[in-house]
């Protein structure tokens, strides 16, 4: 999970991901290979707006995770917990590859420190 947290920039910890998780306030679907390996991991949360359940992907890392097919398996997993979108924030070389899995580029997130 640390290797996800690579990109975070200090937004958590692993320690504070672990509580996110423990806490039910995140959940977390592993990614597994044909011989039941884990290859890869995503943290999702849950945001309710007036229209959609959205499902926002808060940390992604791993190999060979973002296909077609795996993105099909994420989609159903995602609806099941009764997401009707989902999103995330990416770096531009993730948001290039999200993009061939239909993802389009709706905000661009800035911020600073108070």
């Amino acid at each position: 999970m640390s290797n996800a947290l690579e990109y975070a920039q200090d937004d958590y910890t692993v320690d504070q991901v672990k509580v996110y998780l423990s806490t039910g306030n995140w959940i977390l679907i592993a990614v597994t290979n044909e011989k039941a390996e884990v290859v890869g991991a995503l943290t999702v949360s849950f945001i309710n707006f007036p229209n959609d359940r959205v499902a926002f992907v808060n940390t992604i890392g791993g190999k060979l995770i973002s296909g077609q097919d795996t993105y099909n398996q994420l989609s159903n997993i995602l609806k099941s917990f009764g997401a009707t979108k989902v999103q995330g924030a990416a770096r531009k070389s993730v948001a290039r590859l999200w993009h061939r899995l239909g993802f389009k580029e709706r905000y661009i997130i800035v911020e600073a420190k108070l």
